[in-house]
């Protein structure tokens, strides 16, 4: 069963829109027990997960109506903290938000422009994570799920590792299509 999702904020943007900020603390069916924080679990250092975040652009009165928030006064730049646990929408009665994580090997401009923040690593500055010979772009959304249910995530299995700063022009060759 997923964690809570807390609509963290909203932020006046660009075009009179706003930027919804949700968060979740997310469990993957490729997460497996970590026998390093089983063995440390009275060290709070080992047990901290850390939530995803998934950022949405809303016309801010579609999202004042669903969520009972106000957000229509807000300037470009202008952010507002909202700490809303379990947001409910008008519209999905009976449903729960949840984040979904979806892995693919097809990045944006943007993604094969920055692969060095972009793409999958093994940790901040780890080795990347490939699917084969590919690098792995994740894209988080917020979906609709059945109370107690979680998202349908998509993770690849079966990856490789290439080390940091090794054949990276090759794998950006790839990822161009070149």
């Amino acid at each position: 069963m997923e964690t809570k999702i807390v609509l963290e904020s909203a932020k006046g943007v660009a075009n009179g829109k706003v930027q919804l900020c949700f968060s979740q603390i997310v469990q993957t069916a490729t997460s497996s027990p970590n026998v390093l924080g089983i063995l440390n679990a009275s060290d709070d250092r080992f047990n901290q997960q850390k939530p995803r975040y998934a950022w949405i652009t809303v016309q801010p009165e579609d999202a004042s109506k669903e969520f009972g928030i106000d957000l229509t006064g807000l300037a470009q730049g202008q952010e507002l903290e909202i700490g809303k646990v379990n947001p409910e929408m008008k519209s999905l009665p009976g449903k729960e938000l949840a984040i979904c994580i979806t892995e693919t090997t097809e990045g944006s401009e943007y993604d094969v422009a920055n692969f060095e923040t972009r793409a999958k690593r093994a940790g901040k500055d780890g080795d990347f994570i490939m699917k084969d010979g590919k690098y792995i772009y994740v894209r988080t959304s917020v979906v609709p799920v059945e109370p107690g249910h979680s998202a349908n995530h998509k993770i690849f299995t079966d990856t490789t590792r290439l080390e940091a700063g090794s054949s990276a022009s090759n794998a950006i060759a790839d990822a161009l299509g070149n």
